[in-house]
């Protein structure tokens, strides 16, 4: 399809594997575990951090190894369990509406 109405190119895979690499990075910098120590989820926040953590270290891996569909599906659960973890509140991301999606 050409023309006005036709969507942009796709991005080539490794630009998309770089920038996810990226962009998932700078948030898992960002956040910290929010849970309050006397509650049932104390240890859930950390526990999220280590699974964004794992998948993380696991897509750079993939991409070291030019595994690039791989690299891409593990950043984007890294950045999925940061993400949920701001969205449930045991993850503090502060007021950063851009790379996470917090409850309003």
């Amino acid at each position: 399809m050409s023309g006005p109405d036709a969507p942009p190119p796709a991005e080539p895979l490794l630009a998309l594997v770089e920038k996810y690499l990226r962009v998932t990075g700078e948030a898992l910098g960002k956040v910290r575990a929010a849970s309050p120590a006397r509650s049932f989820l104390v240890g859930a926040g950390e526990d999220y951090l280590l699974m964004a953590r794992a998948y993380l270290s696991d897509a750079r891996h993939f991409h070291a190894t030019g595994d690039d569909p791989r690299a891409l599906a593990a950043a984007s659960y890294a950045h999925g369990w940061l993400d949920a973890g701001v969205r449930l509140g045991l993850l503090d991301a502060g007021d950063d509406d851009v790379r996470f999606t917090p409850y309003r």
